[in-house]
């Protein structure tokens, strides 16, 4: 027992540590931005919001990490429902391990049949990435009987979204592409990540560039959900795609987000809305 409780303590020491060096970093950029800033930073309702930011956000990510090994074993097979399905994409050092919550509140709402995959993003390049979500949406169409599905993708995993709607010929598969947390305009923080597959998530990277200035489908609808306070998305305006619906909330760090109440509610009313033919 002390041994369990003495890992679990070094797991949110560490996982503490990080949240703690991000948010450094996120007030340092905010800072230069806005030199008014400083002035405030030792305002007590600042302070007490700061700690409970980053206390949610310890735990959530150390939630996610201990729940990675569970991305590890066979996958459940969802119930045959009659349903669009939902394709749930994680990102950089997650596994399908991420979406446990979120998969479970979107079933329990009677939406999907929901699947989630684990992808390999220690790679280098993003193109094997996207083959693999192709491939998986082309199954689902065919095992369900549908023409589209909707994608939703945290981080790195909505650039992976985006990667195959537009320039992978996915637009008539999708009905709904959905980002969470999503830096479509890159991070400040992606140099600072250990897989190389990082570097197309600098600001103004080729890919991030290419991707920018392909053409958005008008068949598939776009929406982002970012948070203000998102402690891996450097600046947080960079999680905005424009021409898009994008909806914001606050208080919520990078992995607090998959464990958020209110994100799986708009999700939920995202993903009930009817298409305008489908009311017809």
């Amino acid at each position: 027992m002390s041994l369990l409780l003495t890992l679990c303590l070094l797991l949110l020491a560490a996982t503490g540590t990080f949240v703690l060096l991000s948010y450094i970093i996120v007030w340092y950029e905010a800072a230069n931005r806005n030199p008014e800033l400083v002035a405030q930073r030792f305002a007590p309702r600042g302070l007490a919001f700061a700690a409970g930011l980053m206390a949610r956000e310890t735990l959530s990510l150390a939630l996610t990490v201990l729940a990675h090994p569970l991305g590890w074993m066979p996958e459940s097979k969802p119930a045959h429902q009659a349903g669009r399905p939902i394709l749930l994409l994680h990102g950089l050092f997650h596994n399908r391990s991420c979406w446990w919550l979120v998969k479970r509140r979107l079933a329990r709402a009677g939406l999907g049949p929901i699947h989630v995959m684990n992808l390999n993003t220690w790679r280098s390049d993003v193109e094997p990435l996207t083959e693999r979500v192709a491939d998986k949406v082309d199954q689902l169409r065919m095992a369900h009987g549908v023409a589209q599905v909707d994608v939703i993708g945290h981080s790195m995993g909505g650039i992976l979204a985006r990667n195959f709607v537009q320039l992978r010929g996915g637009a008539a598969k999708v009905r709904h592409c959905i980002g969470l947390a999503t830096p479509h305009d890159g991070s400040r923080l992606a140099p600072f990540a250990l897989t190389p597959l990082a570097r197309v998530l600098m600001p103004g990277s080729d890919f991030l560039q290419r991707l920018a200035a392909a053409p958005r489908p008008a068949g598939v609808r776009f929406t982002n959900i970012y948070s203000r306070h998102d402690n891996l998305v450097i600046p947080a305006e960079s999680a905005l795609l424009e021409n898009s619906s994008c909806i914001e909330v606050s208080g919520i760090g990078h992995s607090s987000l998959l464990l958020s109440r209110r994100v799986v509610d708009q999700l939920i009313a995202i993903l009930g809305e009817k298409d305008p033919h489908e009311q017809a």
